[in-house]
């Protein structure tokens, strides 16, 4: 299991999904979450989409292997899902935060690989949230204020990346994957 962390707007999901894309042993994990979805994003696929109350039932259920509150929505990993997709024999990618991965790895039978994502520096963050937040400045500001937190939280992990270049980061993230499998080669959706 993979976990991909990262300050908002550093490159997580765009790996994430290139991962997946590349390697067909390996599904994203799709987290649950109480906020709104983008023009781009699809219920089911990006994430499950609920209401706060629906989350909060789930909560009380026990039913998420982590859950954080962010930016005033709710973002948690399910149970049910992780273990359905182990069931298939797939290898899982997780695309959270630092909070969710300090929850996740107190279960040891998850067997992580942790790699926390950084941008190349603060300004280089705030352009590529600006271009994904187009006319959103409160929540530029505040993705922006919790990226001097979520920086010092690097050291909880196996692997640290600079994503200064998206090919470059993505080709250092395979070789990871490869070394931690013991595998010279992965099946891929192009073999």
């Amino acid at each position: 299991m993979i976990v991909l962390s990262s300050p908002s707007g550093a490159g997580k999901t765009t790996i994430s999904k290139k991962i997946q894309q590349k390697f067909s042993n390996f599904k994203i994990s799709i987290s649950h979450t109480t906020r709104k979805p983008r023009a781009n994003e699809v219920d089911s696929v990006d994430y499950f989409f609920i209401t706060k109350d629906e989350f909060e039932k789930k909560i009380r259920n026990n039913e998420f292997y982590e859950f954080a509150k962010i930016f005033d929505n709710y973002y948690g990993t399910s149970k049910k899902s992780v273990n359905d997709l182990q069931d298939k024999n797939f290898n899982i990618l997780f695309d959270i935060d630092w909070q969710g991965t300090n929850q996740l790895s107190k279960y040891k039978e998850l067997n992580l690989v942790k790699i926390f994502i950084l941008p190349p520096n603060k300004d280089e963050l705030k352009k590529r949230l600006i271009d994904r937040n187009k006319g959103n400045a409160d929540s530029i500001d505040k993705r922006l204020s919790s990226y001097d937190e979520d920086k010092h939280h690097w050291n909880e992990y196996d692997y640290i990346l600079i994503n200064d270049n998206l090919e470059n980061c993505f080709s250092q993230i395979e070789k990871i994957i490869k070394k931690e499998l013991n595998q010279v080669t992965l099946p891929t959706h192009n073999s």
